[in-house]
């Protein structure tokens, strides 16, 4: 992206690069449980060097800065080849923005600061085995009981839940209103009795995602955000933000995945025919694409504000795009590569992307009505 030639824009830069030159992790991500540790060690790195949430508030643990700098900062991170993929991903990408959005000065004040910090990693609650794509059908009760709500139900895929210590919790708690009217968006703290957690294993030998099941777990009223039956307009501003800015260093490291691959198979000589070099630049101009389309989404984009459905347009280009890269991955590595390489896991992997934060098939559904105003 090619900024104005600012002098406080350029010296940023410069401070960034020089920053994660000396900061990143020289050890690879580790995977399973220790990777908690791992995430907790790098976010609490970049906070205590001033460059955890750069865009966030000054009075909640972040910087105050531009959207600009943050930008800078993520086109920075993936080009130093820091870590892009942790376990505060919903915290940073999820938890976080809806708490600075739609959440009490108090909530601000004492969550806000601890995800900065990397003390507390969260994860989300909102799909269950029969409420997946349609989520405004979910069936996890909150029952308020004095100045408590006791909750029971499931919830499932739910990433890193075994290694929370909150989760945004979305419930119903007036089964007699409208489906989209009785729900209520908390913070569950995940470590009160009554909450088991059980992992499930991927394809990929990870077990980042897991099924969590509430057996009247007790949690203070005040931990709801916004309101009672209030919920689904909150998990509407959540949505916003995984779709929104908060997850340009994912669509940037597109370009470095395809960048590192091309560099592998020239190295092992592996272009042997036109084909494959076709699908090498197709892929290449494909993830630049994405790159341009996430710059305009940002250049458009107004703090506070949910950003516009074109939005899910780009999430679903991308997701696609993950699966096509990763399966060229595999065509010019073959498919040994699938144990022995990080393409190999990712591949694996990317199994779920078209799946995970809403199914391409009920986003491409948003696109006809809300894009080009088809017919429901």
């Amino acid at each position: 992206m090619e900024f104005s030639q600012d002098a406080k824009l350029k010296e940023f830069r410069a401070e960034a690069r020089d920053w994660l030159h000396d900061n990143v992790p020289k050890d690879p991500r580790p995977h399973g449980i220790e990777m908690k540790s791992f995430d907790c060690e790098w976010q609490r790195r970049q906070f205590d060097g001033g460059w955890a949430g750069i865009d966030w508030d000054a009075e909640y643990g972040g910087r105050g800065l531009s959207l600009l700098q943050q930008v800078i900062w993520y086109e920075e991170l993936i080009r130093s080849g820091a870590p892009s993929h942790s376990i505060f991903l919903v915290a940073l990408g999820h938890a976080g923005p809806t708490l600075a959005m739609r959440g009490s000065e108090e909530q601000k004040k004492f969550y806000l600061p601890k995800i900065l910090q990397g003390d507390t990693p969260w994860c989300q609650g909102f799909s269950e085995p029969s409420a997946g794509s349609d989520l405004a059908s979910l069936r996890t009760r909150a029952e308020i009981d004095g100045d408590e709500l006791v909750i029971s139900g499931q919830k499932i895929w739910t990433s890193f839940a075994n290694m929370a210590d909150y989760c945004e919790l979305l419930v119903r708690t007036d089964p007699d209103l409208p489906k989209h009217k009785g729900l209520t968006w908390l913070i569950m703290d995940m470590h009160v009795p009554g909450v088991e957690i059980r992992p499930i294993r991927q394809i990929n030998g990870d077990a980042e995602f897991c099924e969590v099941f509430f057996d009247e777990a007790r949690i203070p009223i005040s931990n709801v955000v916004d309101k009672v039956n209030n919920g689904w307009s909150v998990a509407m501003s959540t949505l916003a933000a995984e779709r929104g800015p908060a997850f340009l260093d994912h669509r940037l490291d597109e370009i470095r995945f395809m960048d590192e691959l091309t560099d592998y198979a020239r190295s092992k000589n592996l272009l042997k025919d036109d084909v494959l070099y076709d699908r090498v630049a197709t892929l290449r101009a494909e993830a630049a694409a994405l790159r341009s389309m996430a710059y305009m989404q940002i250049s458009t984009s107004r703090k506070g504000e949910a950003p516009p459905p074109e939005t899910v347009a780009i999430r679903t280009y991308h997701v696609q795009l993950q699966q096509r890269i990763s399966q060229l991955a595999q065509d010019l590595l073959g498919l040994q590569s699938i144990t022995s390489t990080p393409w190999g896991r990712r591949w694996l992997g990317n199994f779920a992307a078209p799946i995970a934060g809403g199914t391409k098939d009920i986003q491409k559904n948003i696109i006809g009505e809300r894009v080009l105003g088809l017919a429901r």
